[in-house]
């Protein structure tokens, strides 16, 4: 993000603990689950959104803006922590999670190709004695939220001194990949070796990790430094020949690493999804005609990525760009910018999702738009309007939580009380989805649903069928008949497969109910048999 490089601001509990605790809350926010009263969860409302649509939250890790919340932690108060990070973004109906795994060339795993990072143990290559990355996907998993791994490209280190690195590191043993810019260094993305090393440094752990999507933000040639040109003269020489325009061949190089990039994700875990949360504005209409009706820093030509065109050339799953200004602002109108971006998305299959600058809400230092609890709920409410926006992304996670002026919750309040399935890639709809859930009604002190799939898993006589991820729980005043509709107005829960409950919420009797088996990448098999739960449950 091109604000999170300044900070903001017990044991850990058993996996069958977690569990336990899920299973009481299982018609809640998990997954795009609906919160509420009583054991913490209500009927949805009457007004119905999108049935898929993507609510995710960025944790960011580098310089320990949302977890690691301080360097050197031990290791129970790390898993407890983000353990409470997962649980707060159940709470607010959110379905996924962003995680800075790799923030400045290092990691949150144990890479063969790059040191352990040194926000979580305070000292660069110190070994923590345990997997982050491997407890955080399994975490996000057991409660339904889909993991993506945030990584940076290209930046090496906060500071600017190749020597203070780790002996080992890679940029200290190839200081010919590097150059220091702005009081930060970093791989030259003009230098080929530097890319491809930085390209399987990041593959590693989507290989090794079931990772649900891969994610750069807004950081590829470091933003401009006033009266400092980058200084990438020798790469230029070396490698720019065929090259008159240096500003062309620099977005080429950008343009290098992301297609190889998308290509080695797909060829590596084929239903991961990759994208790219970019700065707002691509173009100004004043520097190109197909640009916004903005006044704004260009990403173009001062980042030199040609966001618009990795769209148009189909190399994203989705695109995220960050529009983090208010409505009516004169120089980048999030109002403009929405449609915009919509219409650089429609009719391709790279979907939209938005990036919400929640950091700035109640920030003195900003202007009075952002003193307004409404103004993030008034985004949403324009991206309604816009077919083609299919979700949104909140920055960061310790602002959300926080909820200043109550604006999280204004826009949850408005947007986001009905749970929603996660979007489903448009380059994967054609694949086989999970098998027919069986239900079953519970009584007793805990009335809902149990939830399993007939047949051995959620696989066919083929084999193929992909395993349940969540479900999908429909409720009906009457008997839905053989052929249900299962749309968002009757969806009222989207419950983990490691959970399989449904508590139904206080108040409700007498009710129909359908549940669908939906796979990580959200395709949904078909329905189960309606069953029926009675009035009243205290009479039976």
């Amino acid at each position: 993000m091109s604000s999170s490089d300044s900070p903001r601001r017990s044991p850990a509990p058993s996996r069958r603990s977690v569990l336990s605790a899920l299973a009481v809350v299982a018609s809640g926010a998990c997954g795009g689950l609906l919160t509420g009263a009583g054991t913490g969860y209500a009927a949805a409302p009457a007004a119905a959104g999108p049935k898929a649509q993507l609510r995710g939250v960025w944790i960011a890790s580098v310089v320990n803006i949302d977890w690691p919340s301080a360097p050197g932690l031990p290791p129970e108060r790390l898993r407890t922590d983000f353990l409470g990070q997962l649980d707060r973004a159940v709470a607010r109906g959110l379905n996924a999670v962003f995680v800075q795994v790799r923030p400045t060339a290092d990691a949150f795993w144990p890479s063969p190709y790059e040191p352990w990072s040194q926000w979580i143990t305070g000292v660069q290559g110190q070994d923590p004695g345990w997997d982050p990355l491997a407890f955080m996907v399994g975490a996000a998993h057991e409660r339904g939220l889909a993991f993506h791994a945030w990584f940076n490209p290209y930046r090496v280190s906060m500071q600017p001194d190749v020597t203070a690195l780790v002996p080992d590191h890679p940029a200290r043993t190839h200081p010919e990949w590097t150059v220091s810019y702005g009081g930060k260094l970093y791989y030259n993305p003009g230098v080929p070796a530097a890319r491809r090393f930085a390209q399987q440094a990041m593959l590693d752990a989507v290989r090794r990790y079931d990772v649900d999507g891969v994610h750069f933000d807004d950081y590829f040639y470091p933003y401009p430094v006033s009266g400092r040109d980058f200084p990438d003269d020798d790469a230029f020489a070396a490698y720019g020949a065929g090259w008159d325009d240096r500003d062309a061949w620099r977005r080429n190089n950008v343009d290098l690493m992301v297609r190889e990039m998308r290509d080695l994700v797909r060829a590596a875990r084929p239903e991961a999804c990759f994208g790219i949360s970019p700065f707002g504005v691509w173009r100004n209409d004043s520097s190109d005609p197909a640009g916004s009706p903005t006044r704004a820093f260009q990403s173009y030509d001062g980042l030199h990525a040609d966001t618009r065109g990795w769209v148009a050339k189909g190399w994203l799953d989705y695109i995220a760009p960050q529009l983090y200004w208010h409505i009516g602002l004169a120089v980048a109108d999030y109002g403009a910018l929405a449609p915009w971006w919509a219409a650089q998305t429609a009719g391709t299959d790279t979907l939209l999702w938005i990036g919400q600058a929640v950091y700035k809400v109640a920030d003195p230092a900003q202007p009075a738009p952002w003193q307004d609890p409404a103004e993030l709920s008034r985004h949403l409410d324009l991206n309604a309007t816009l077919p083609q926006v299919s979700g949104d992304i909140l920055f960061s996670a310790k602002d959300t939580w926080a909820d200043r002026i109550g604006a999280v919750s204004r826009l949850r309040a408005d947007h986001w009380q009905r749970p929603a399935l996660v979007p489903l890639l448009p380059r994967l709809a054609g694949g086989a989805a999970p098998g027919r859930p069986g239900v079953r009604v519970r009584r007793g002190g805990s009335d809902g649903l149990d939830i399993g799939v007939r047949g051995g898993g959620g696989h066919g006589r083929d084999g193929a069928r992909p395993a349940p991820f969540r479900y999908a729980v429909y409720r009906y005043d009457t008997a839905p008949g053989r052929d249900p509709v299962l749309d968002a107005a009757h969806l009222v829960a989207v419950v983990p497969a490691a959970v399989g409950r449904f508590e139904e919420p206080e108040g409700v009797r007498d009710a129909w109910y359908v549940v669908t088996a939906v796979d990580r990448v959200g395709r949904e098999g078909v329905p189960s048999a309606a069953v029926r739960t009675r009035a009243p449950h205290s009479a039976e």
